[in-house]
């Protein structure tokens, strides 16, 4: 049984740089993005704006429920929660 919560980035993102799968005992979604950051930098840009703020196009779900903080990052997570970050699709 996982023990530490996980990171999981969707395809969409790494047509654009390498997105890492990271399992870290972090307890809120900023803290384990960092630590993703930490892997690879240059993804920062991709999910976050100058503000810190989560991209309007990118959006996180914590154990398949959306996460609507997208300025603070503070949602908590458990000690199995999966995390999972994606750009937003759009079509007509």
């Amino acid at each position: 049984m996982r023990t530490m919560p996980r990171l999981v980035f969707t395809p969409q993102l790494r047509r654009f740089t390498a997105t890492p799968e990271v399992e870290s005992g972090a307890s809120t979604l900023r803290a384990l993005l960092e630590d993703a950051f930490a892997a690879n930098p240059t993804l920062r840009g991709y999910v976050l704006d100058d503000q810190g703020h989560m991209r309007p196009n990118v959006v996180a779900f914590i154990d398949g429920k959306r996460c609507d903080d997208r300025a603070t990052l503070a949602d908590a997570l458990g000690p199995a929660s999966v995390v999972h970050v994606m750009q937003a699709l759009s079509g007509g």
